[in-house]
């Protein structure tokens, strides 16, 4: 079974940015398409951005978009997030997940695999 592990997160003013990392292990990397999702406190785990399994194609949630970045390297089986003109609404713990065989879903039951988590916290 994919194992996933985040890094990354951390303390950021609005308008900086952030790089999220990925490391995945145990299974082929490339036969998932992979996800980054959070989780603001209260609110329910929302979609943020999807990679292909082939990393040729992606698909963000619309208020990160021209914001946010993913991208993988399946040479070194990792995806990360990069996370630019941050605001306080990105605060969040951020989640990377995969999902064998399936790309560009935005649907966070489609992933088995789950990170354990990282926060981004954005102060104002």
């Amino acid at each position: 079974q994919m194992q996933l592990v985040e890094s990354g997160g951390g303390l950021v003013q609005a308008g900086g940015s952030l790089t999220l990392s990925c490391a995945a292990s145990r299974g082929t990397f490339s036969t998932y398409g992979m996800g980054w999702f959070r989780q603001a406190p209260g609110k329910e785990r929302e979609f943020v951005a999807t990679i292909s399994r082939s990393g040729g194609s992606t698909d963000y949630l619309d208020s990160v978009k021209g914001r946010f970045t993913i991208s993988r390297d399946n040479a070194k089986n990792t995806v990360a997030l990069q996370m630019n003109s941050l605001k306080p609404e990105d605060t969040a713990v951020y989640y990377c997940a995969g999902a064998l065989y399936v790309s560009l879903s935005r649907d966070h039951r489609r992933y088995a695999y789950w990170g354990q988590g990282t926060q981004v916290t954005v102060s104002s």
